[in-house]
This record gives structure tokens, C-alpha cells and sequence, in this order.
């Protein structure tokens, strides 16, 4: 039984790009070829491709990858072994890291260390922690929401009125190409929805594009995000869910 590229790029959860890549370096080089000359992937070929992606996870560099695959001296079982030192490892660190935020979330439940005088002055008649609670049940023990409290404890007065001036800029460039007719599929409205992507991972936490394609879902289907984007301009909120939705697409989403 043998696979194509393809087939293989879709099991392993990887890109086609990538499988050329190992093949172009010597790192999995597939055993067959079609009578066409393409690459047909066999069941050992898909063990060597699951113990790359493993060091790879492990943030090993291709080199050492290939050094410890191709090493005559080590057999199937003691990489087996290796892997579950190496993740054993892992996991008491992420165990660490877990608890540390745990404390961290404790002490600043929204990090955002202001007074009200001050979140007067930064986010107006907004309250930043109303839907605080919320937040916490529904994603509290996702790494996002861990990453966006890290990071908003760190923010200072001045950051806050940084970012909101960002977001209110942002608002105003997104309503004037809304009123001056721009398709959602628009380069220039693709690239507004992409700004929107990267000042969220940049301000909290990364957004992937598969992620930034649910949100945009949401500020149409949840009436408190919906009201907020069509406050910039009525539709906003449909026109960016369809924005996002192109941009991700256009960047293989």
C-alpha cells in the first residue's frame, strides 16, 4: 500500500511544500514513484515522517532530526524511549508554566492595573471587565486566554490608551471603505481584516487564521460584538466576518 503526496500532506496534518522539502534535503525521501514520477509514500516511509514531526514538535532542527533518525547505532525502540523522556520532560514544564499563571491569574483576574480614574480616561463609559467572568468560564483554561491575561498585566496606562487609539484608527479606516463600497473580497478590505488578526496576536495573543475566521462568526452571532462593530458604521459587522473570511482563505485557511 503506498500513498500520494497529497494523501500523505492531509494524514500528517502537514503541507505538501513541506513534504517536497524533506524529500529535496534527504530527510524522508519516499520509496516509490509512480510511473509518472510521482512521489508514493509506504508504511515506513509514514514512520519516519510521525518520528520527524515528534522532533520537530519538540523544536529539534531538521539536521539533528536527520542525525538521530539515520544514526546506525539506535534501534525503533530506543527512539521510542527518547520520545517518552523528552515528553515526559515537557509536560512537567508545561505543568510549571501552568501553575505559574494559575498564581498569576489569581492576583490580577483581568490584569488591567488602573485606577478608575484612569480606565476613565483609557476605555471612557467601556467597562474593560464586563464580561470578565464570562471571559474566564468559557475559555479560562484555554492558552489563549492564559497568554492575554499574561500580557495585559503588563500594560500600563499608557499602553491602554496606545491600543485603544489603535483599535479607534483601525475603526475609522474600516467604516470609510464600508461607505465607500468595498467588496468584503476587496484587497483593501482583506487587509484591514488582516491588520485586525495581527493587533489582536500582537496585543493578546496569536490568532491563527482558523481562529480569526470563528471570530469574525461571532461579531455577527453574538448581538454585544455585533453592536459594537456596527456602531463604527451599520453592516460593519457582516462586511468584516466576510473580510476575515476572505483573508483566510487567501492565505490558505
Amino acid at each position: 500500500m503506498s500513498y500520494s503526496v497529497g494523501q500523505v500532506a492531509g494524514f500528517a496534518g502537514v503541507t505538501v511544500r513541506t513534504l517536497h522539502h524533506y524529500d529535496d534535503i534527504g530527510l524522508l525521501i519516499p520509496s516509490e514513484r509512480s510511473h509518472a514520477g510521482h512521489r508514493r509514500y509506504g508504511d515506513a516511509d509514514l514512520d519516519r515522517l510521525q518520528q520527524i514531526l515528534f522532533y520537530r514538535e519538540l523544536g529539534f532542527p531538521l539536521d539533528e532530526v536527520a542525525a538521530l533518525l539515520d544514526d546506525p547505532d539506535t534501534d525503533p525502540r530506543a527512539h521510542l524511549r527518547r520520545q517518552h523522556e523528552l515528553l515526559s520532560a515537557r509536560i512537567e514544564k508545561l505543568q510549571k508554566m501552568a501553575a505559574a499563571v494559575e498564581q498569576a491569574m489569581e492576583a490580577r483576574k483581568m490584569g488591567i492595573n488602573l485606577t478608575p480614574e484612569e480606565r476613565f480616561e483609557v476605555f471612557g463609559d467601556k467597562d474593560p471587565e464586563q464580561y470578565a467572568e464570562e471571559a474566564e468560564q468559557r475559555w479560562g483554561g484555554t492558552e489563549s486566554y492564559a497568554e492575554s491575561q499574561r500580557r495585559a498585566a503588563t500594560y500600563t496606562k499608557e499602553d491602554w490608551k496606545r491600543i485603544q487609539a489603535e483599535v479607534d484608527d483601525w475603526g475609522e479606516r474600516y467604516a470609510a471603505l464600508v461607505a465607500a463600497g468595498e467588496q468584503p473580497s476587496s484587497e483593501a478590505a482583506m487587509d484591514l481584516a488582516e491588520e485586525h488578526r495581527q493587533h489582536i496576536s500582537r496585543t493578546y495573543f496569536e490568532v491563527p487564521y482558523e481562529m480569526h475566521r470563528c471570530f469574525g462568526e461571532m461579531y455577527v452571532s453574538d448581538e454585544r460584538f455585533k453592536a459594537f462593530y456596527d456602531s463604527m458604521r451599520p453592516g460593519l459587522a457582516e462586511h468584516l466576518k466576510e473580510a476575515i473570511a476572505a483573508n483566510a482563505a487567501r492565505h490558505g485557511a
